[in-house]
């Protein structure tokens, strides 16, 4: 590993200004399993976006990153931290990857990447995802990091007509250092 924001597959970086065409094809992207459905967006309020989150701080270890193959340096999604609990020591994540790029391993990679910079780094104690029941993919990605089912809500988001249940995932951060090795380079 070159860094601790590269792996084998993907490189997390800062977002830039440019990055803006991809994010809107990702927010347009109605194949996200468990995504809402969103009002349409104007490129302008992309780029907007795009040169906001290029400039903006990290506060409270809130932040955005892109998401690019190593490859090609080719943008393929977002990872962030985009909720803390600083005194009690959790954090919640959010990814996304292209559907192009899906089944790759870049949403694995990435999130190892973000959790080891944050129980590393941080001394965060605790990582939550909180899943949609429906979306087996996500909640394939984050059983196969280790996460463990903590929860039900049961019936608690309303969307495209109906409720749906939100599945909470948890990760100690010794139970991560037990399978990737925080401490590694």
């Amino acid at each position: 590993m070159a860094s601790s924001w590269t792996g084998e597959r993907v490189r997390l970086r800062a977002i830039e200004p440019d990055d803006w065409t991809v994010f809107a094809r990702l927010a347009d992207d109605d194949a996200r399993p468990g995504s809402r459905l969103e009002l349409p967006r104007s490129a302008e309020s992309h780029r907007a976006w795009a040169k906001e989150q290029a400039l903006a701080e990290c506060v409270a270890d809130r932040f955005r990153l892109a998401v690019e193959t190593r490859a090609g340096k080719e943008l393929v999604g977002t990872i962030g931290s985009h909720r803390t609990g600083p005194r009690s020591g959790w954090f919640e994540f959010d990814v996304t990857i292209g559907a192009e790029h899906r089944g790759r391993g870049y949403a694995t990679e990435a999130l190892a990447l973000l959790l080891r910079f944050m129980f590393a780094e941080r001394r965060y104690h605790k990582c939550l995802a909180v899943i949609f029941a429906h979306n087996e993919a996500s909640l394939a990605l984050t059983r196969r990091l280790g996460f463990t089912e903590e929860g039900r809500l049961r019936e608690h988001v309303f969307f495209a007509g109906r409720h749906h249940d939100l599945i909470m995932m948890g990760l100690l951060a010794d139970e991560f250092d037990q399978q990737h090795t925080v401490s590694e380079p």
